[in-house]
């Protein structure tokens, strides 16, 4: 299994509502504060309490819903929304959710946010057994397990079903009456409860949407729960008790908004948190003169070093914010130019000077490069890197569009070989304690690694890796380990 990785690639984001009148409206807001977290899709699923309706399509959510009419024919008091960026499955309309599956016995709809590691299995076993799949998502093998499951109620087969299903989910399913959410065993994805002034009940993927839509937070969805919400209230149960908590770090350090909240930790305060870390770890030179971040995930991290660093915190960098989606771009120097359309260097502010840029993460390493190029073209004397992560050197196997190492740059090289690749005087990583120490979830207890997955540093994964345990091993074979004084 070989992918082009651009860059580290959002998950996807999943909003839904019951109990409000014009609910899809509501999502389609909710759905804005999440476009974050996806660009190539998105769909809205509505209930009316007899019958569901639903409208997606490829594109920015504005994109979608570009004739209102489209909103205003998914009528009901319930509805649940997808923004999608594809982590299983290509591009195409068949894939964007939320699904519909229409069935004699009532409709249901479903979306998705995560990776199913055991799906190539499932898919293998469901299809044998009669299952004609419509997509080529790994969400769609939940409602085939489901309906396998005969004999037995809804919320019954439902809960065998996730239990039969391995990786990260969030997963959010809407019937005429009733709205339920499902987080996997390990709570890898971010999912959160809020409720409305009006007693509605909302469940989304970050609090910026509870905050978009005025919803007040109740709580976070913890590992192994199953939310059921319907005329009654909201009911708490759970489909397994064996877990153990182990939040994606990736959230903290670049998926999520920083104003969002994700088991306690404000995203912005860890980020800034990572920086003042960073900077006490890898200092900056003696002769900085400035530190600057790489907008926007890295802001809040660049802050918190210069505070640290007792350093001027500059504007180096100007991100285009009108810019359109970058796609997949041919040619290298096709690329080169994507970066920038994006970003461009503030010749005033760099020029003749030290700087010490600060940015999240490096992944294949081709931003990075050009990111110096372009520094030390605007006059920058000398570029420091530093990176508020730890070196990105093992797969992502629940959400993210990274399965395979060969293109990982820290899996391939040394931090000393990546400095001389990316062109920096000097580069520095966040340590995985400090990732930990910065992150501190205050809700962890004794769960391993301060309730974090860091499996992508450290290649010690919390769960098996079921349908990718081959491939990894295989990709070891071609990219030993290549580790130095870091």
């Amino acid at each position: 299994m070989s992918y082009e990785i651009k860059g580290l690639n959002e998950e996807c984001g999943v909003f839904g509502i019951f109990g409000a009148e014009d609910a899809s409206k509501i999502t389609y807001f909710g759905l804005y504060a999440l476009q974050h977290r996806g660009q190539e899709g998105a769909g809205i699923v509505s209930s009316d309490g007899q019958k569901l309706h639903q409208y997606r399509n490829r594109g920015l959510l504005a994109e979608v819903f570009s004739n209102p009419a489209d909103l205003d024919r998914l009528v009901g008091d319930s509805a649940i929304g997808h923004v999608r960026y594809g982590t299983s499955g290509n591009n195409s309309l068949a894939n964007v959710q939320p699904f519909l599956f229409r069935f004699f016995d009532g409709d249901v709809g479903l979306a998705h946010n995560g990776n199913l590691t055991n799906a190539v299995t499932l898919r293998r076993q469901l299809e044998a057994q009669g299952a004609v799949f419509q997509s080529t998502s790994d969400t769609e093998m939940l409602i085939h397990l489901i309906r396998q499951k005969r004999g037995m109620g809804f919320v019954d087969a439902l809960k065998v079903s996730l239990n039969e299903t391995k990786g990260g989910f969030a997963f959010l399913l809407l019937r005429k009456d009733a709205l339920y959410a499902a987080l996997d065993p390990n709570g890898f994805r971010p999912l959160v409860v809020g409720q409305m002034d009006s007693g509605a009940y909302v469940v989304c993927s970050e609090t910026c949407a509870l905050d978009a839509v005025g919803a007040k937070f109740v709580r976070d969805v913890q590992p192994g729960e199953l939310i059921i919400i319907d005329k009654d209230g909201m009911k708490i149960d759970h489909y397994t008790t064996d877990t153990q908590l182990a939040i994606c770090s990736m959230e903290y350090i670049y998926f999520a908004r920083p104003d969002s909240i994700i088991h306690g930790v404000t995203v912005h305060s860890a980020r800034k948190k990572m920086g003042a870390l960073l900077a006490k770890e890898q200092p900056a030179p003696k002769n900085a003169d400035m530190v600057i971040g790489v907008p926007n995930s890295s802001l809040s991290a660049a802050s918190g070093y210069a505070e640290a660093a007792g350093l001027p915190y500059e504007m180096g960098l100007v991100k285009n914010q009108y810019i359109a989606r970058t796609f997949i771009q041919p040619t290298q120097k096709l690329r080169e130019q994507g970066v920038k359309m994006k970003l461009s260097a503030v010749r005033g502010v760099v020029e003749g000077k030290s700087v010490v840029i600060v940015d999240d993460s490096i992944v294949r390493g081709t931003t990075s490069v050009q990111l110096v190029k372009m520094l030390k073209e605007a006059g920058a004397k000398e570029v420091h890197m530093r990176i508020s992560s730890p070196p990105f050197r093992y797969p992502h196997f629940y959400g993210i569009d990274i399965s395979d190492r060969s293109q990982l740059m820290a899996a391939r090289h040394t931090v000393k070989e990546m400095a001389e690749i990316i062109g920096v005087d000097s580069l520095g990583f966040l340590s995985v304690p400090g990732l930990i120490k910065a992150i501190d979830v205050p809700d962890a207890g004794d769960a391993p690694n301060g309730g974090l997955t860091v499996a992508y540093f450290t290649g010690e994964y919390p769960t098996p890796l079921y349908d990718y345990e081959e491939s990894y091993k295989e990709s070891f074979k071609q990219f030993p380990d290549r580790k130095d004084e870091d």
